[in-house]
């Protein structure tokens, strides 16, 4: 059983089969709220996981190079290096093996590697129906430490 505060909170707290979580969710309606009000941290979700990139400013900020893949899910536009509006989606489907691959690289060694992951998007811990995803593993990021924020 999964129990889901809504996501303009933020939270998702919620138990799959034996294993107990409490990890932070985001509606991507939030974290695009987020971005558009000063001095609030700069998301972005690459394959359903949230990385806070404020430390990059410089490349995601306001007026900034890659600012047009803030505040939502933008896989596709990763996988395709593209700032297409067309291709700020989650969406994977027809991409060919090698945006994929590049896809993989770029989430590994770009966003896990220089940014710390803040969240989930509810498509990556959720089922369409809203079922909980029984296969959502965290991913793993043992060079940053998680912030207690309560």
């Amino acid at each position: 059983m999964a129990m889901i505060r809504n996501p303009t909170n933020s939270g998702f707290f919620g138990v799959f089969g034996r294993m107990l979580m409490a990890t932070w969710s985001f509606g991507l309606y939030f974290v695009y709220k987020l971005y558009f009000q000063e001095d609030e941290p700069i998301y972005i979700a690459v394959k359903g996981v949230v990385f806070d990139v404020t430390s990059g400013k410089e490349f995601y900020g306001k007026g900034a190079p890659y600012n047009a893949l803030v505040g939502k899910d933008s896989t596709r536009s990763v996988a395709k290096m593209s700032l297409d509006p067309a291709d700020l989606t989650y969406d994977t489907m027809g991409l060919t093996e090698e945006q994929l691959r590049s896809l993989d690289e770029t989430f590994s060694n770009v966003y896990k590697a220089k940014y710390p992951i803040v969240g989930y998007t509810a498509r990556r811990i959720l089922n369409e129906d809203g079922s909980p995803n029984p296969n959502f593993k965290p991913e793993d990021q043992p060079h940053f430490t998680i912030k207690d924020e309560f």
